[in-house]
C-alpha cells in the first residue's frame, strides 16, 4: 500500500466527503474501533478489551474492528484500516487507539509490528524484509485520513495504561506512544479528528482505585485487564469523552446519561 507525501499533503487530507444533511439526520452514526488486544474482544475468559463493553454507555451501535497482537504499523500492513474504511459511511466515528506492540526496533531482529523511532517523516529498513518502516505519527495520519475521506469523524485515542501498581508502588508514566497520538492529532490539523487521553482517564481512575483494587484486575499479566478491568477501562474512556478532558469529539452526543465518575 503506497503512501502519499507526508506534511505536504495533510491539507488535502481535510477535504472530506460530505453526505447530504437528510442522509445524515435519518441515519444515526457508527462507532468503529481500531486497536490491538487492550480493545479486542478475548477468546480467554480472564482477560478482554475495552471494546467490548463502551457500547453499553453509547447510543450508537459500535463495531469493533480491533485484534489482538497488532500495532499501527501491520494493521495497515495487513489492510485493516483499509478493511474499516470500506464499511464506514458519512458520519460514522472511528477510533484509533494502538501503542502496545508498536515497542521495539525493525531494525534490529524486526518482529513486522515495531515502527520507526521519530515523529514525522523518518524511515527506517527492516533488517528482516527490507520494508521500508515508518513512525507510529505517520501510519496514524495515514489511517485517519482514510476515515475521513469517507466523510468519518476520527477520535484518536492514547493507549491504556499497563499495570500502574505491579511493583505496589504507584508509576504514572506514560509511554511515548502517548504523546505521538496526540501529535498525529495536532499535525492532521482537521476538525475531524480529535485527540483523547484515554490513558490518563484510565491513570487517573487507578490512582483512585489504588494497589489492591488495580493488581486484582490484572490476571494473566500487567497488561491485559480482566472483563471487569475492560469494562472500567471503558467507562474511565466515556468519562474522558463526556468531560471533553481533551476538548469536544464528535462522540460527545452519543454518552448515554448519566454518565458514571470513575475518576
Amino acid at each position: 500500500m503506497k503512501f502519499s507525501s507526508f506534511f505536504t499533503s495533510l491539507a488535502l487530507g481535510a477535504v472530506q466527503i460530505a453526505a447530504a444533511p437528510a442522509e445524515l439526520a435519518a441515519r444515526a452514526p457508527t462507532l468503529f474501533l481500531c486497536g490491538d488486544s487492550t480493545m479486542a474482544r478475548s477468546s480467554d475468559a480472564q482477560m478482554d478489551g475495552w471494546g467490548q463493553y463502551v457500547g453499553k454507555y453509547l447510543n450508537i451501535p459500535v463495531v469493533n474492528r480491533a485484534i489482538g497482537g497488532r500495532s499501527s504499523r501491520s494493521f495497515w500492513n495487513e489492510g485493516r484500516f483499509q478493511n474499516v474504511a470500506n464499511e464506514v459511511k458519512a458520519g460514522d466515528i472511528v477510533v484509533i487507539e494502538f501503542g502496545h506492540n508498536d515497542v521495539g526496533s525493525p531494525r534490529s531482529n524486526d518482529n513486522g509490528r515495531s515502527v520507526c523511532p521519530g515523529e514525522g517523516t523518518e524511515t527506517c529498513i527492516s533488517d528482516k524484509t527490507g520494508e521500508t518502516v515508518y513512525t507510529f505519527v505517520f501510519y496514524v495520519i495515514q489511517a485517519a485520513r482514510l476515515m475521513t475521506a469517507k466523510g468519518a469523524t476520527v477520535i484518536l485515542s492514547s493507549q491504556t495504561p499497563k499495570n500502574q501498581w505491579a511493583t505496589g508502588t504507584w508509576d504514572g508514566t506514560p509511554s511515548r506512544f502517548v504523546s505521538m497520538q496526540q501529535k498525529a492529532a495536532a499535525a492532521l490539523n482537521n476538525p475531524a479528528v480529535t485527540f483523547v487521553d484515554h490513558f490518563q482517564a484510565v491513570s487517573n481512575m487507578y490512582r483512585k482505585l489504588g494497589s489492591s483494587a488495580v493488581r486484582a484486575l490484572y490476571i494473566k499479566d500487567n497488561t491485559h485487564t480482566s472483563p471487569a478491568g475492560a469494562d472500567l477501562s471503558s467507562q474511565a474512556f466515556v468519562q474522558a469523552i463526556y468531560q471533553k478532558m481533551n476538548g469536544a469529539t464528535s462522540l460527545a452526543p452519543h454518552v448515554k446519561t448519566p454518565v458514571k465518575i470513575v475518576y
